[in-house]
């Protein structure tokens, strides 16, 4: 992505000896090639470009802060407004209503949105209003019935309004109702016609435009258009995962000043997270994220029943270590956990530690069923004859056996890390 530059930014500044007019001007032209490759609207670029220049140029140094520190924090201020405020949406009673064309993402950000709200103790349901695509009923009914969310459409129903009507009859215990609305190829008079009879008929409390981080700058003309024609309360931007023009669709929330709402980061259910500016800036400048990592971990260890102060401490044994690495696998893969670190505290993960799925947790299990109490409780005695006995004992190989005490060690480590965790530069703390 090309806003992940940004972190060459932070780095150049925190590892200039001398910060003078010369290295203002040369981060300032790092920053505008980063932001407009990354499609962001040229007078915004402009806009935070100037303001750094002149405020770092110009501003008094805090006493607490070194002249390095006094830009890097004025680089990270000047972003944040540049992106704009996000929302807050409140835990309760409520309808939204997902608009945008077809392609958005629409029907998997209406599951992603059920299961964040249900992982917070709100009874979720999603409703299958998209009469345009065949698939959309299947596609969102499936989710729903992997995820546990509460499920409700009509199958070959062509009148939108009759399936929202039911909805809200057969839905009533819902605090929650999300609604998939189609879309179309091309904005058109017969989608504003439908957006209108089906909001008129639900009266959502929110209506969220559904944006493709991909499109670029042409997110800027979608969202006046889906905004002029029913009003939009918010920007839920999906796909933001390694496009190169997901500023486009940051450009738009600002320009038309409508706040972002969630993105979504991937194809998983879990990718998918409340967007801070704050947090977020703060990890495009590669200063992590830990007030959204400390977050996640807490809302997937409450869930397993994992006791949290064991788990952040980094106090845990193989004892109890398959909890901990099934809940860990939940929070998604181990390189978008690393990105919510302060790059002085990240970890060299290879490939293998990278992502744990389902299959390689039930080896683990197995191979700790082989493992004598002693063992478990004291991983530090396992030598290469324990580990061969433990492989023979378990139907596995002893790289299996390796495997499992290098992923433990990482957890624990990473865990004592985010536990100590703070930035290496004095006086700012971002995004925590």
């Amino acid at each position: 992505m090309a806003l992940e530059s940004l972190k060459l930014v932070a780095k150049k500044i925190l590892g200039s000896t001398i910060v003078d007019k010369k290295l203002v001007e040369e981060i300032v032209r790092d920053i505008q090639r980063a932001l407009i490759k990354a499609d962001v609207n040229i007078k915004q670029v402009k806009e935070i470009s100037d303001s750094i220049r002149k405020r770092a140029l110009k501003e008094d140094i805090l006493p607490t802060l070194g002249t390095r520190e006094h830009v890097l924090k004025i680089v990270y201020e000047e972003l944040v407004k540049g992106i704009g405020e996000g929302f807050e949406l409140p835990l309760r009673k409520s309808r939204i209503m997902l608009v945008g064309l077809q392609g958005s993402g629409k029907t998997t950000t209406a599951a992603k949105i059920a299961k964040y709200f249900k992982d917070r103790g709100l009874k979720t349901a999603v409703v299958a209003a998209d009469t345009w695509r065949p698939a959309a009923y299947d596609q969102l009914e499936q989710l729903a019935k992997k995820h546990g969310l509460v499920f409700f459409g009509i199958k070959r129903e062509k009148d939108a309004n009759k399936i929202i009507r039911e909805a809200i009859k057969n839905l009533e215990e819902a605090d929650m109702i999300i609604v998939d609305t189609a879309g179309r190829h091309a904005f058109e008079d017969e989608l504003i016609k439908e957006m209108i009879q089906i909001s008129n008929e639900l009266k959502p409390d929110y209506k969220f435009l559904v944006i493709d981080a991909a499109i670029g700058q042409l997110a800027s003309k979608q969202a006046k258009l889906f905004h002029e024609a029913i009003g939009i309360d918010g920007i839920i931007i999906t796909k933001f995962d390694g496009t190169a023009k997901g500023g486009g669709a940051l450009s738009a929330a600002r320009e038309i000043g409508i706040p972002i709402v969630f993105i979504g980061t991937g194809e998983k259910i879990e990718d998918f997270e409340k967007f801070d500016p704050r947090g977020f800036v703060s990890r495009l400048l590669g200063m992590g994220d830990l007030k959204t990592l400390i977050e996640k971990v807490e809302r997937i260890v409450s869930k397993e029943k994992v006791d949290t102060e064991v788990f952040l401490k980094g106090t845990f044994t193989l004892k109890d270590v398959y909890n901990q690495i099934e809940a860990m696998s939940k929070m998604g893969p181990m390189r978008k956990i690393l990105e919510m670190l302060p790059f002085g505290i990240s970890l060299k993960i290879d490939e293998s530690m990278a992502e744990v799925t389902q299959e390689k947790i039930k080896k683990f299990k197995v191979i700790m069923d082989s493992m004598t109490e002693e063992e478990l409780l004291n991983p530090r005695i396992i030598d290469s004859s324990r580990i061969k006995r433990i492989a023979i004992g378990s139907g596995t190989n002893p790289q299996d056996v390796k495997e499992l005490l290098k992923y433990y060690k990482t957890m624990k480590d990473l865990m004592r890390r985010i536990k100590k965790g703070k930035l290496p530069f004095r006086g700012i703390r971002l995004g925590i």
